[in-house]
């Protein structure tokens, strides 16, 4: 797991140094991890006890924007939701 983290940090670094951005990736672990999901739901309403959840990104502000595309990275619209539990005392 060490390494694992290790090889990531190295690639983070050689990512943002191409970009021209410096060669510290703890700036950009803490720019980006600012950005947030959050989920939107709503009762059907063939069945009010069903919901129909969707995970959103929220928009990235200035400073994460120009980031996201000075690194060539662009954020997903939706998130792909955590798989539904079959258990009735969870709602997901």
């Amino acid at each position: 797991m060490c390494f694992l983290a290790y090889v990531v940090w190295k690639t983070l670094e050689q990512w943002q140094s191409r970009a021209g951005l410096g060669n510290s990736p703890r700036t950009i672990l803490d720019e980006l991890g600012r950005i947030q999901s959050t989920d939107v739901v709503l009762p059907l309403s063939e069945d009010p006890s069903r919901i129909l959840r969707i995970r959103c990104v929220a928009r990235p502000d200035q400073a994460q924007a120009l980031l996201l595309d000075r690194l060539g990275l662009r954020l997903p619209e939706r998130l792909r939701p955590p798989p539904i539990c079959d258990s009735p005392s969870v709602r997901m």
